[in-house]
């Protein structure tokens, strides 16, 4: 086959138009053109309202060696990614702690060669945590152990399920394929900004769980790590708790994936001599803009052709102060959702399903943090998470209900009395307020200064009419888990990995870094 780049087709043909522009690039006829393989596909709307879809294909044609020898590129499908190794059977089981992306992919390579797992999740299945989290949206009723947060897949199954990730590795087809594999959306494979979509990743992460039991995994919902057993350096046991009360489980590997707001679990670990260090981080809002004003904004008039998907942005902003501003899991046609873990508490963040048909753009909008904001103390940042989160709460009326004001009153520092255009997705509610009483200084005059410059870069940015909601608190992980060759400093056997502790920054990169520890773990046994 021969790889083509750069192929533009109207927005308005899309995938129809492929056959056609292959043939014209190679300069053959469209009779000569066979199976045409996707290998990428972005949207180039750099001079709209002229917009085009943006591909780079593997073509079948007729007479490629003649091609070949004009100077036309081969392509050939790539070696899949292998696990190193089968066959290995250790004494104890692999503990695995944490059940999403970076704890499930672990325990998925690791039970596909036969080596012997229990993954212990602190949340519930992903079907019982979806009752929990709408009972939470609808009433307010919070449960602390199945939320947003906690629970089989992490916290990225309520989100966007986003895939982009700023990484390079050789991992990410087999992640895309396994997502594929077990129920994902096949265009995640080759799109620019591939997502899966909130009602897809409910039903991947429960196939998943189906694959991993059928293999021999045992999995223990309900069940939270509350301890580690460290002799001589290493690790010999941990202590969960669960439905059925304490236990010890005895473990040579654990494999710990905690996520980011598994605030007790950060606790446990510096009073177990783990070592930890802080960490930049980012707190803010949830931005809501009309989804037909960013299209227009983003695409023109093309906009209206029907044929492009919801757009998103990716902005930042570096102030004169020092300081930063920047978007961050842009959900297109999305809401803004209640993810709260712990009660008096209010954490928003961003959700969509696979169509993005909502009629919002919800965006986070935040301000970089770094250590020295805070005291010498490792957990200071978790704690100005937790400080926010309450101030939140108590501003949105104690019932979780989340402070809100428009773009306009907030650059004016007027308290808002309710919406404009935009009307606000958050449930159970908002409550209209000034959030400059909410948020520390630093970071509304953050915003403040950034919101003209976004508007500069993309009309309509700060709409006066655009919801802001807080508190954006949880984007990532306020510490780091210090690993060396994967393991923990100075503590054989105990394996951080994933975006809680510190080394991924989504879904993707979450998924393979679970990998490589897996492959970490599967090396020492």
């Amino acid at each position: 086959m021969i790889r083509l780049a750069n192929i533009k087709i109207p927005a308005n043909l899309g995938d129809g138009g492929l056959e056609k522009a292959a043939a014209r690039a190679l300069g053959v006829d469209a009779g000569a053109v066979g199976q045409i393989r996707i290998l990428r596909r972005s949207v180039d709307a750099r001079k709209k309202p002229r917009v085009f879809y943006l591909y780079t294909l593997a073509v079948e044609v007729r007479d490629e060696k003649r091609l070949l020898e004009r100077g036309f590129e081969p392509w050939t499908e790539p070696a899949p990614y292998a696990f190193p190794g089968e066959g290995k059977r250790p004494e104890k089981p692999v503990v695995v702690v944490g059940m999403g992306p970076a704890g499930l992919f672990a325990a998925y390579c690791l039970t596909e060669a036969g080596v012997p797992c229990v993954l212990l999740e602190r949340g519930q299945c992903v079907e019982r945590r979806r009752q929990d989290v709408d009972r939470f949206w609808q009433t307010g009723a919070l449960d602390e152990g199945s939320n947003v947060q906690f629970g089989e897949g992490g916290a990225g199954t309520f989100s966007d399920g986003k895939l982009a990730t700023g990484i390079r590795d050789g991992r990410i087809p087999f992640v895309l394929d396994t997502f594929v594999k077990f129920g994902a959306p096949a265009d995640i494979r080759y799109l620019a900004a591939p997502h899966v979509g909130t009602d897809h990743l409910c039903r991947v992460v429960a196939n998943m769980r189906r694959a991993l039991l059928s293999g021999g995994c045992e999995i223990r919902f309900g069940t939270k790590l509350t301890g580690i057993t460290i002799r001589d350096g290493r690790v010999t046991a941990v202590t969960c708790s669960g439905q059925t009360g304490t236990e010890t489980l005895s473990a040579d590997h654990v494999i710990l994936a905690p996520g980011n707001s598994a605030r007790d679990t950060f606790r446990m670990l510096r009073e177990a001599g783990v070592k930890l260090t802080k960490k930049n981080f980012s707190v803010g809002v949830r931005i809501e803009h009309l989804q037909k004003d960013v299209d227009l904004a983003q695409y023109g008039q093309a906009a209206t052709l029907g044929t492009l998907p919801a757009s998103g942005y990716k902005l930042a902003v570096h102030l004169p102060t020092g300081r930063s501003a920047y978007t961050f899991c842009v959900c297109p046609g999305g809401q803004v959702i209640a993810a709260a873990s712990q009660k008096g508490g209010v954490v928003t963040n961003g959700m969509s399903l696979y169509a993005r048909d909502g009629e919002n753009c919800a965006g986070g909008l935040l301000v970089g943090v770094t250590p020295a904001d805070f005291e010498e103390d490792v957990l200071a940042g978790a704690a100005f998470q937790d400080e926010l989160e309450r101030r939140a709460f108590l501003a949105g009326g104690s019932d979780y209900r989340a402070p809100a004001q428009l773009v306009g009153d907030f650059l004016a520092r007027r308290a808002s009395v309710g919406p404009g255009r935009v009307k606000p997705t958050y449930r159970p509610g908002v409550t209209w307020c000034d959030l400059w009483q909410v948020l520390p200084d630093f970071v509304c005059q953050t915003l403040a200064e950034a919101l003209p410059e976004m508007e500069k870069k993309i009309r309509g940015f700060a709409d006066p009419d655009a919801v802001l909601t807080a508190v954006e608190s949880r984007s990532s992980s306020p510490v780091r888990i210090d690993r060396e060759d994967f393991q923990a400093v100075g503590i054989r056997g105990l394996y951080p990995c994933g975006e809680g502790a510190g080394y991924a920054g989504g879904i993707t990169s979450a998924a393979v870094d679970g990998i490589r520890c897996a492959e970490a773990v599967y090396a020492n046994l």
